[in-house]
């Protein structure tokens, strides 16, 4: 099996290039924040503060969190409720950062991300694939793009989906949490030592996509 680690801020379009390059080769695409996403949606419904560690780590035996495909599509089940869009909201956003620098959600759900590793091609994205979760991964990518054109990108993705997003907040939320991902005690933001590292911020989309299947296919060939 070839597995693929992509790692990468936030609003670096890791899942759009991970989708469109899976596709292109066959790969089955893992968005691994989904599930911390899911966690943290989790928090916020039950009404789990996010900065008491001990009632987050309570919360996680009652969890049942799970990937499905349908159609070929990535989707999030939070029991048998498909959370796929909840997850994407800006209060989620910023309360993952939180949760996933908790060392017991993280553990939580690594089994859940290798185990997909084990069965097929994958490409996997997040922030800490290439170092943690498949640290032996035949491929390694680190995505990144200045601040500014992630918040860009942010807003018009938003904007796309009709939400209405100030720039200046989106930017501050992309400052505030590329700070704490790469501050965390447990498995900070960084790239492996093997990594590539792929800028895109003068890159079209496609142009990022043109260039990860190049890596990918110059590293397992």
């Amino acid at each position: 099996m070839i597995s693929v680690a992509i790692d990468g801020p936030a609003g670096a379009g890791k899942s759009t290039i991970a989708k469109k390059v899976s596709a292109e080769l066959g790969f089955i695409y893992v968005d691994t924040g989904a599930v911390y996403r899911a966690v943290a949606l989790a928090c916020i419904e039950s009404g789990t503060e996010i900065g008491n560690t001990e009632a987050v780590e309570a919360l996680l035996p009652s969890l049942d969190i799970s990937i499905v495909f349908l159609n070929g599509e990535q989707h999030i089940l939070l029991g048998d409720k498909d959370v796929s869009d909840a997850i994407r909201s800006e209060n989620v956003s910023m309360a993952t950062s939180r949760v996933s620098a908790i060392p017991a959600v993280r553990q939580f759900l690594l089994d859940l991300q290798r185990d997909f590793a084990k069965h097929d091609n994958v490409i996997m994205d997040g922030r800490d694939i290439g170092t943690v979760v498949l640290p032996n991964a035949q491929v390694k990518i680190f995505l990144t793009a200045s601040p500014e054109i992630r918040a860009k990108r942010r807003v018009l993705q938003l904007k796309e989906k009709g939400i209405e997003e100030d720039y200046e907040k989106v930017l501050y939320d992309i400052i505030h949490r590329d700070y704490n991902d790469t501050h965390r005690e447990t498995a900070p933001l960084k790239a492996a030592e093997n990594a590539v590292i792929v800028d895109t911020s003068e890159m079209t989309f496609d142009e990022a996509a043109q260039k990860i299947m190049e890596i990918i296919k110059e590293h397992t060939v």
